[in-house]
């Protein structure tokens, strides 16, 4: 099967650079905002977007982890039969009237973010919940869409979209097999 480099590591920090800046124009001046990532690569992906937020706006824009093991809705199926990799939830501070920019790498079926949605609600009362994504692609299953995308992938239903970055991988680039 084929790889194809869709974004190298120069457009993915344009990406986020974009992102920053569309997030800020959306939001109200003087909303508090934080930003939470679900693991795995979405947390990498939040901790940048929050510190270039916190340069951009000249204030600590908080940050945090989302697991969202517990919440799939694809742990009792009967394929999946190994335990679950729960992993801890990071989040050190206050959730209650804030915006919070919940991230997440691919935005591919939905799933994932609905269930990140309802571990955020949870744990508090967000004022809104706005999702930013790296990448957007194809084939939803819930009537979920990002309010933040960063580059649209056109890819079939048989392929994967596979974001690798520094922190985890060795690499910053985002690939289709």
């Amino acid at each position: 099967m084929t790889m194809k480099v869709i974004l190298d590591s120069e457009q993915i920090i344009d990406i986020l650079r974009h992102l920053t800046n569309d997030i800020i124009s959306k939001i109200p001046a003087g909303q508090e905002i934080a930003v939470i990532g679900i693991r795995s690569r979405g947390e990498v992906l939040a901790q940048r977007l929050a510190s270039i937020l916190s340069k951009k706006l000249k204030k600590e824009v908080p940050c945090g982890t989302l697991d969202i093991t517990l919440y799939r809705d694809d742990l009792n199926l009967p394929q999946n039969s190994s335990q679950p990799d729960v992993r801890t939830t990071e989040i050190g501070f206050n959730i209650d009237n804030k915006i919070i920019i919940l991230v997440d790498d691919v935005l591919h079926t939905g799933r994932s973010a609905r269930a990140a949605m309802t571990a955020l609600i949870d744990l508090g009362r967000p004022q809104a919940i706005r999702l930013a994504v790296l990448i957007d692609r194809n084939g939803r299953e819930f009537p979920i869409q990002a309010d933040y995308v960063g580059f649209t992938a056109d890819a079939e239903p048989d392929e994967i979209v596979y974001v690798h970055l520094v922190e985890s991988d060795g690499k910053d680039e985002v690939v289709i097999k």
